[in-house]
């Protein structure tokens, strides 16, 4: 028998949620936790000789994100008992004494045609070694990427994973109680800050998709009073209609291409199927045809896999199958009577999905190779992970007080950060991917 959760989860998702409370779109984040030894940085403020850097105080970023990860824990300003800007000035013995293992220092410049260029230096204080330095260019506007740009190389360079802190998420917010409600889709940076809405509605708006290079968003828009899939340019607003067939149109996901889309649609008898759909053209080509409800499809990084949400053995589970017409379906999930929403990893080692557990909806990760499932979100209700682009993080969202947050989890589980909104409802993050330089 299909299993009522699921099929609440579905329709609520394409009817829209009717208890959304007010909304601001800025986010704020709390750590929840990290790791019990976090690594000790010295931040040194950053000398500036250039206004055209707005004001930004690099260091300070810099030391948002890396303390916001829960890895590191940031030397006070008040205890640096001087303010070197190069390598060759730190005296190693003195940071090292003040129970610091790396220094990072740096310089605001003046670029060319109003550019503003910053020069940044890691040293380890344990040998002494200057271990990277890189200068970044900032176009006019650009200070707080090029300043998480230099987050992500410190990041790198300590803990030999690339950082993810120049990234954007995209979500979901509501406004407003009903029948008056308003929806925004909304892009921020990857720690909330510079959000900006890029498509609003009075009907609701759902299931954002990045497209692999960035520039555009996928997703389900009911501005027409039905479902229809809509692609948009993230940078100038330029949107057309994908899909807008009888019934449910729904769940797009980008191919490794981007040339296609997995979609769910039904058929003239309601059942709902993966398809795939040009972005060329709007052809269709079917994939499941089942009686069962096949849904929340996402390619493999070769493009030749759909794994997707299916409840064909009674209850839902996640499959994959051949990204073909008709191709061979298999079962993945085998743990718990619930598995849906699935997610793969970058590399494609690893699938996120929702699982029920001990009465509740939990964000799990299942090693591919082993099949073994790990619980990692602890929330009662906790839904819609994606990735991080470096897979070391996922972004899902949850339920506080009820009211929906969005939260990151680290794929080891050790920390977690809550991202909430000043009020109101943010719901469906999706971790959008590199960012072109």
């Amino acid at each position: 028998m299909t299993d009522n959760r699921f099929l609440a989860t579905l329709w609520l998702a394409l009817a829209g949620a009717l208890l959304a409370t007010p909304v601001r779109a800025q986010l704020r984040i709390e750590i929840t936790s990290g790791v019990t030894d976090p690594i000790p940085v010295a931040i040194v403020p950053f000398a500036r000789s250039v206004p055209g850097d707005g004001g930004l105080d690099v260091a300070a970023v810099v030391q948002r994100d890396l303390e916001g990860s829960g890895r590191f824990r940031a030397m006070a300003r008040a205890d640096m008992i001087e303010t070197p800007s190069r390598a060759l000035d730190v005296v190693t013995a003195d940071w090292r004494t003040a129970r610091n293992d790396y220094i990072v220092v740096g310089r605001v410049l003046p670029g060319d045609a109003g550019a503003v260029q910053i020069e940044v230096e890691v040293v380890n204080l344990v040998n002494g070694q200057r271990i990277a330095g890189q200068r970044f260019v900032a176009a006019p506007g650009a200070m707080r990427e090029a300043a998480h740009r230099v987050s992500d190389l410190v990041y790198e360079k300590i803990l030999g994973v690339p950082g993810a802190f120049a990234t954007r998420i995209a979500y979901v917010a509501v406004d407003g109680r009903p029948p008056r409600q308003t929806y925004r889709l909304i892009v921020a940076d990857a720690d909330g800050e510079g959000a900006r809405t890029i498509a609003e509605s009075p009907l609701p708006l759902m299931s954002p998709a990045w497209s692999n290079d960035g520039e555009w968003l996928a997703y389900v828009s009911f501005e027409s009073h039905a479902s229809a899939i809509w692609m948009q340019r993230v940078r100038t607003g330029e949107r057309r209609r994908l899909v807008a067939r009888p019934g449910i149109n729904g769940s797009p996901a980008f191919s490794p291409d981007d040339r296609q889309l997995a979609v769910t649609l039904s058929t003239a008898a309601g059942n709902l199927d993966v398809y795939l759909i040009s972005v060329a053209d709007g052809a269709l080509t079917r994939v499941t045809s089942d009686p069962a409800i096949d849904t929340e499809a996402v390619f493999s990084a070769d493009g030749r896999t759909l794994y997707f949400t299916s409840d064909r053995a009674g209850s839902p589970q996640v499959y994959r199958a051949d990204a073909a017409a008709n191709g061979t379906v298999k079962r993945v999930s085998f743990t718990g009577s619930y598995n849906a929403r699935p997610r793969l990893s970058p590399d494609g080692k690893q699938l996120a999905m929702v699982t029920l557990a001990g009465g509740a909806y939990r964000i799990a990760v299942q090693d591919l190779a082993t099949g073994v499932p790990r619980l990692l979100s602890k929330g009662p209700l906790d839904e819609s992970p994606s990735f991080a682009p470096n897979g070391a993080m996922l972004i899902y969202a949850g339920r506080e007080r009820g009211q929906g947050v969005l939260a990151t989890v680290s794929v080891d589980g050790l920390t977690t950060q809550r991202l909430k909104s000043d009020q109101g409802e943010v719901r469906e993050p999706v971790w959008g991917p590199w960012r072109r330089n």
